[in-house]
């Protein structure tokens, strides 16, 4: 079911002229598979890396084993082309959405059983797991996206805000927010709590083709008809990076999991990849003749895949860094994603929420005063101890010294004047900090008594 064929890879050096021999860093070709009758605009790699699933425009879903023993899975069952496929979190279930209205859930084995959902009246153009397999977001040219109970295997609720076709949908990794994007040349930011739209950027010049959110959740990436990618902070409602890099449409894009690269790709039949650390262009990939359709990374970003118009797919080796990609990924999460996932009261603009209300009031324990006032205590204490070793070096110096060191002697005892003069300020700072502190712990103590009293008393009537 797959073969081997030639391909052309250039690193960005090359095509700004200034060629190199290929290195182990670049990315390689692995696999082209060969089986679909007509264009390739989806695929995903599942979870465990041991599967990659199609979509056709000849209708039918492909499983490719990714053992070279292994037998493909064609699953036939849609009535028109299939726009989109994705796995869930567990590998156990494989959606697809399809131009004959309704999203499948297949199992990916040799049964290949599928469960059908219908509730959009048009195309559907793409759907998405949430990170937990719970829900199942949609996106339909009849202008909705549609979220799905997949346990149930239920539509939930609509979301209708977009003006024209929505071409893509996605929850955020927590699954507290969705965003899509659509042929109204807008990308929209949904709280999947109160089911509103709560921001929406219009910085577009044609159709916006996709979107999706960083492995942090603090940023949304989206690609254009306008030939642009765009990536935007959603904390700040800010524009942080902005590439130009191809020259027709870019139809879809992938983030690496580190969130340092990302992979796109386009009408102009290749695929960029691009340093988002350094904020530029490092390869360009010619493998396709034709629009490329689809990229995607695989779960860990070793490997990654790419399908288009010529009806093939190439899974490709990353090998941007040599390193163990566990590692990898670990030392670069702490590096660029320190701060947690954001809060939906930390994108602008601020608007309600329906969050848990949580206590305002201040809890002061007496036993972790207590714990501040040794720490001072001992804070004091090497202050004075310091003070005491300076006086002694500076008269120990001076005997040694005599009648021929007066003028070393001098340097040093203005030295220590200063140091002792600091010492004093450190030493008058810590008492005062230490009264601070027995003052508080009178006060945690007196407000701890009534309630007691009160408490063995009974509740006042």
């Amino acid at each position: 079911m797959f073969t081997s064929t030639s391909y052309k890879l250039e690193s960005c050096c090359c095509l700004l002229g200034v060629g190199r021999k290929p290195s182990e860093e670049d990315p390689t070709l692995e696999r082209c598979f060969k089986g679909h009758r007509d264009a390739v605009p989806c695929a995903d790699f599942s979870p465990s890396k041991k599967q990659l699933a199609t979509g056709s425009s000849d209708k039918t879903v492909m499983v490719w084993n990714l053992n070279p023993k292994a037998r493909a899975f064609r699953f036939e069952g849609h009535k028109d082309v299939v726009t989109a496929v994705h796995f869930s979190p567990s590998g156990d279930l494989l959606a697809s959405a399809s131009r004959d209205k309704t999203v499948r859930l297949w199992t990916p084995n040799i049964k290949g059983d599928s469960t059908v959902f219908t509730a959009h009246t048009a195309t559907v153009r793409s759907v998405n797991f949430s990170s937990d397999g719970q829900r199942l977001i949609t996106a339909s040219d009849d202008k909705s996206l549609k979220i799905w109970s997949v346990h149930r295997q239920k539509f939930i609720y609509s979301l209708n805000q977009h003006t024209n076709w929505v071409r893509c949908a996605r929850f955020s990794p927590d699954g507290r927010l969705v965003a899509s994007c659509g042929d109204d040349r807008t990308v929209r930011l949904w709280d999947t709590s109160s089911r509103q739209c709560i921001n929406t950027f219009t910085d577009y010049g044609g159709p916006a083709t996709f979107v999706d959110f960083n492995a942090s959740g603090t940023c949304i990436a989206s690609s254009g008809a306008d030939n642009t990618l765009k990536i935007w902070d959603i904390r700040t409602n800010k524009l942080i990076q902005h590439y130009q890099v191809h020259s027709a449409s870019v139809n879809c894009f992938s983030f690496h999991p580190s969130g340092n690269y990302l992979i796109s790709g386009s009408s102009d039949s290749t695929v960029k990849i691009l340093d988002l650390l350094e904020g530029r262009l490092i390869y360009t990939l010619h493998g396709h003749k034709g629009p490329v359709l689809a990229v995607v990374f695989s779960r860990e970003g070793d490997l990654f895949a790419s399908g288009g118009a010529d009806l093939q797919v190439l899974m490709w080796k990353t090998n941007f860094d040599a390193l163990n990609y566990r590692e990898l990924l670990s030392r670069h999460s702490r590096r660029v994603t320190p701060d947690p996932p954001p809060h939906l009261n930390d994108i602008y603009p601020r608007s309600p929420h329906l969050h848990h209300t949580q206590n305002e009031t201040v809890e002061v324990r007496a036993e972790i005063h207590l714990l501040q006032l040794t720490q001072f205590i001992k804070q004091l204490n090497s202050v004075l101890r310091l003070k005491h070793c300076w006086t002694a070096v500076f008269f120990s110096f001076k005997l040694e010294q005599g009648v021929n060191g007066k003028i070393n002697a001098f340097l040093v005892s203005q030295t220590v004047a200063v140091l002792e003069e600091r010492l004093t300020l450190t030493e008058d700072k810590l008492k005062e900090c230490l009264d601070n502190q027995a003052l508080i712990l009178q006060q945690a103590l007196q407000t701890d008594e009534p309630s007691e009293q009160r408490g063995a008393e009974g509740p006042a009537v």
